[in-house]
């Protein structure tokens, strides 16, 4: 990603509220979050996706409104910057639910089953022939998601590639349909770690298989869950020849462990024989206590104070309607749905005019009226009055007339 430090460029990215992060969600996105909010040039959009949770959680979505503020801790507790990041949820930005609707007429149901991402998912819920459509049609969703913002980048896993690839074939079939260019093609941000495996070494950390080591672990947690990981299953004694390849422990190594040398060190060693798996977990369980625990430390702090979450929440998702209102003002122009009550816009306006006229020459009135009492009154009564009267028609009339009419 390379772009000239005098032009800025917006990215998109962001977490469903399904239950709190892991470590998983951290070396595949959050410290990739971590490193773009501190170029000047990045505006970095985070997006809490409600909307997209409700697809696997409509049945709780008590539990999806009550992960946001687990996850916006998360988020504050790593170190993820609010003067920095613009966080926002979905479902508050209507612009987007209008943006998914047009959207869905530019793709195929057989497009949609044809995503690489989709059919993995689709297998790995079982949905066989009955698909919810709102499963189904999420990548035109996040398309609306990505363009309302006019997102260059998005950092994503390798598995979710085909998600950017959808939003672009979209783009390109709007601006071409519609013959304009308000929408831009993104482009994919990959991480260092593209998948983090879960602690038993079978599939990719994940809350709901509950593989994963989560921010908020416990000392105690942690230790059970490393010195539970998956290693190599033959190498059963110290002067065993030992397998890099599929090894949990080494994987988190090299994910969190500072000294890369004494990474490698440890793994020509373990190949070689000599090293212990218990020896090598300690590493791990040092390794990650020193991560964690200054990040548990400030989520229990943050979690409690719900007013600044609320706040960051608020403030983000106001200026994220903002930008998305001028994205979906130039889609309804491009597709020409833009102008249907012009001729009464122009009445109403000038109705407005004529009540702000009217209110001023009132106004006026009062006012030379209060200059001529000022000069003749001795004692000063109908001087208060007057300027009782003066103020209270000003602020009645003419400031709410201005208000109704800006």
């Amino acid at each position: 990603m390379e772009k000239s430090k005098y032009v800025k460029y917006n990215v998109l990215t962001g977490d469903r509220p399904t239950g709190k992060l892991h470590l998983g969600h951290y070396a595949g996105s959050l410290s990739e979050r971590l490193r773009l909010q501190e170029i000047d040039e990045c505006i970095l959009y985070v997006m809490i996706a409600d909307v997209q949770a409700l697809t696997d959680y409509s049945d709780r979505p008590e539990y999806v409104v009550s992960s946001i503020r687990e996850v916006m801790s998360d988020y504050l507790s790593v170190g993820l910057d609010p003067k920095k990041i613009v966080f926002f949820i979905q479902s508050q930005v209507t612009e987007l639910a209008e943006l998914t609707v047009y959207f869905l007429n530019l793709v195929t149901v057989s497009r949609l089953e044809r995503n690489p991402t989709v059919k993995a998912e689709i297998q790995q819920k079982g949905f066989s022939e009955s698909i919810p459509a709102g499963f189904l049609c999420y990548p035109v969703s996040q398309a609306a998601d990505i363009t309302a913002f006019q997102a260059e980048y998005v950092p994503v896993g390798a598995d979710q590639a085909p998600l950017i690839e959808q939003t672009n074939e979209i783009v390109r079939t709007f601006n071409r349909l519609y013959k304009t260019n308000c929408l831009k093609e993104a482009k994919p941000i990959f991480g260092t770690v593209s998948r983090l495996m879960g602690i038993d070494g079978k599939s990719k950390a994940s809350k709901s298989l509950k593989n994963a080591v989560f921010l908020s672990d416990s000392a105690e947690e942690i230790r059970r869950k490393v010195f539970a990981m998956y290693t190599d299953p033959n190498h059963l004694h110290i002067s065993n020849k030992g397998a890099i390849e599929g090894n949990v422990v080494f994987q988190y190594l090299d994910a969190f462990h500072q000294d890369k040398e004494e990474v490698e060190e440890l793994k020509a060693k373990y190949r070689h024989g000599g090293l212990g798996d218990t020896t090598v977990k300690e590493i791990l369980n040092t390794t990650l206590q020193d991560f964690l625990t200054p990040i548990r430390e400030r989520r229990i702090e943050i979690f409690s104070d719900l007013s600044l979450i609320e706040s960051v929440l608020y403030n983000g998702t106001q200026e994220a309607r903002r930008v998305a209102n001028v994205t979906i003002r130039n889609v309804r122009s491009a597709i020409g749905i833009d102008g249907y009550f012009n001729q009464y816009k122009i009445t109403w306006d000038l109705n407005i005019l004529y009540v702000k006229y009217y209110c001023g020459l009132v106004f006026l009135e009062i006012f030379l009226n209060f200059i001529n009492h000022l000069i003749n009154d001795d004692s000063g009564v109908a001087t208060e009055l007057l300027l009782v009267i003066a103020i209270y028609y000003y602020v009645r009339f003419c400031g709410y007339s201005y208000n109704v009419g800006t």
